[in-house]
């Protein structure tokens, strides 16, 4: 695992904290990810444990494994099991729902955490009680445990400007572009998930709680690796680089029902920022990404008819304030429609 500043909990690390634990078909690495969450420094005082229909051993390892250690050390153990599965967003959302921590810890079936983790965030929420949301970089593993190339933050290609900005009362300005929180790594105080849920239709959970904590709250970025991040084939959501021919067959697919589903999220986003109470140049940003989504969705099929329209849009600025400036413009321009 990454080596990392030693930071072990004092009396003054005050907040308690839930693990809310998502699974499907997981016994291959659950056995890993859970004995490192049972040996963090600062002990978890629940785990939540929603399971979307497995049909493997992995309820009962996980079980089996809590049990031996709460001979030792008290802990609460909430159990669901999905049948049928509730899908990623869903089974997250049920999870998050039954903690009853101060803070709740997102956790996937098959990474591994640094044994300070839970110690490390835990107190950058005490200094800093105006977060409410934080998130941090992690090191890329193999289905083995060995390390890959990169970092979680390099593979995703976050920039300074994205680093920097994400963690001012700017955040929101980041996440309107894209997604740079992974649910893998984040913790965040349960006075937000009663504020983001439900989640909405479209949204993935760790999405939807970064955009509601820039909105609503200020987030923070853990800069340490506290999280070994494993790529394999049975990913549901990974973060390894795209090769070229990936990236080729990626900006070839159908373009209808992504942009079906990015104007949807984004009608979504106004309405529930100004139910929450967002700042009203918040509320407006939605909008505007609403609208641009809303002309995506409406260009035509025939490709050069899309040339003209879509070079306007992106000297105005549209692309770069509200997508991924000329990675957006190409896919607009050479996706075919569906």
């Amino acid at each position: 695992m990454t080596d990392t500043e030693q930071v072990h909990p004092t009396d003054s690390v005050a907040l308690s904290v839930s693990v809310a634990m998502c699974t499907h078909n997981g016994a291959r690495f659950i056995e890993a990810q859970l004995h490192s969450i049972l040996s963090q420094t600062l002990p978890p005082q629940q785990l939540v444990l929603s399971d979307d229909d497995s049909s493997d051993a992995t309820v009962q390892l996980v079980t089996e494994m809590v049990e031996e250690y709460r001979e030792h050390h008290p802990l609460d153990f909430v159990v669901f099991r999905n049948m049928p599965a509730l899908g990623v967003a869903r089974n997250f959302e049920q999870a998050i729902l039954a903690c009853t921590g101060d803070l709740i810890a997102l956790s996937d079936q098959d990474d591994a955490w640094v044994t300070e983790r839970l110690a490390v965030v835990a107190a950058r929420f005490e200094r800093e009680p105006e977060l409410s949301l934080v998130h941090c970089d992690a090191r890329l593993i193999d289905e083995q445990g060995g390390a890959l190339d990169a970092a979680l933050f390099d593979s995703l290609g976050v920039s300074d400007w994205e680093r920097e900005t994400e963690q001012t009362a700017d955040a929101l300005k980041v996440l309107l572009r894209r997604n740079i929180v992974t649910g893998a790594t984040t913790v965040f105080r349960r006075e937000l998930a009663s504020r983001a849920m439900p989640i909405p239709e479209g949204w993935i959970h760790d999405e939807w709680l970064a955009v509601v904590a820039a909105a609503v709250g200020r987030i923070g970025i853990e800069p340490r690796q506290l999280v070994d991040y494993r790529q394999h084939d049975a990913n549901q959501i990974g973060a390894g680089k795209l090769s070229f021919r990936q990236k080729l067959d990626k900006l070839m697919q159908p373009r209808r029902d992504r942009n079906r589903t990015l104007l949807l999220r984004s009608q979504h986003l106004a309405p529930r920022l100004q139910h929450l109470g967002a700042e009203p140049r918040l509320i407006a940003l939605a909008e505007y990404k609403a609208r641009h989504e809303a002309f995506r969705s409406r260009l035509p099929a025939n490709r050069l008819l899309r040339v003209v329209p879509v070079l306007v849009r992106a000297a105005a600025g549209w692309y770069r304030r509200y997508g991924m400036g000329p990675q957006d413009v190409l896919r607009d321009l050479v996706q075919p429609a569906g």
